[in-house]
């Protein structure tokens, strides 16, 4: 997911960008530590923007502050993901409705060139495309849902849900399913029917519930033994 952020954003969010990848894609992997020098040194970007990236990445639970320390990269916890689900269910059903009624025409043709994004990752079986698209398209769609709110509520649990799809996605083997629901639901919102839309990310976020609990029943099956 090698994919550099735009040179015309913030340099905070530059460094945002860069360091959630590496988190979500494990090249900073779980329960490692780091300073906000290393980080700056990692990605070539200065501290004051680092630490301006990190305040998110710790309110988004994808680290965790250590005082005098530094920051610890967070554990997957799998009881915590499923609540993750959980949550999602009801706040991208809520997102995906509003989204349709209130998208611009120019941000509708934005979701379908999403869509075909996610299509044509599934075709070169692109995992990282795929979960780069994930990241653009979610919060795009939460913006267009015009409601301050429910983009913060909604934006801790998306670096979560990527993150855990990438540590298992060779297990679950659905790349093409899970592309085929996002695209769906992003031409969805695009058609401007908050119910067509509402039911677009019902059927996708169930999908998401469905192999998270498959994922934790394996892992707990695999404790009891």
């Amino acid at each position: 997911m090698k994919n550099p952020p735009q040179k015309n954003l913030p340099l905070a969010q530059q460094a945002h960008q860069k360091l959630e990848e590496l988190i979500v894609t494990l090249e900073l992997a779980p329960g490692t530590m780091w300073t906000e020098q290393s980080l700056s040194d990692l990605i070539g970007i200065g501290r004051t923007p680092i630490r301006e990236a990190l305040k998110r990445l710790d309110a988004d639970r994808l680290i965790e502050t250590v005082p005098r320390h530094g920051v610890r990269i967070s554990e997957i916890n799998l009881y915590e993901q499923l609540q993750v689900v959980e949550f999602r269910l009801h706040l991208e059903h809520l997102i995906s409705g509003w989204a349709a009624r209130r998208a611009l025409p120019q941000e509708k043709s934005r979701l379908i060139e999403m869509a075909l994004s996610f299509e044509d990752s599934a075709r070169r079986n692109d995992v990282r495309s795929y979960l780069r698209t994930v990241f653009v398209a979610n919060e795009f769609i939460a913006e267009c849902a015009r409601n301050h709110f429910v983009t913060m509520a909604i934006a801790p649990l998306l670096g979560l849900s990527r993150r855990f799809y990438y540590k298992y996605h060779d297990q679950l083997d659905n790349l093409e399913q899970m592309s085929s629901l996002h695209a769906a639901r992003a031409r969805a919102v695009a058609m401007g029917d908050p119910a067509v839309a509402e039911a677009a990310a019902d059927v996708l976020t169930r999908s998401i519930e469905k192999y998270t609990r498959a994922i934790f029943l394996k892992d707990v099956g695999r404790a009891d033994t």
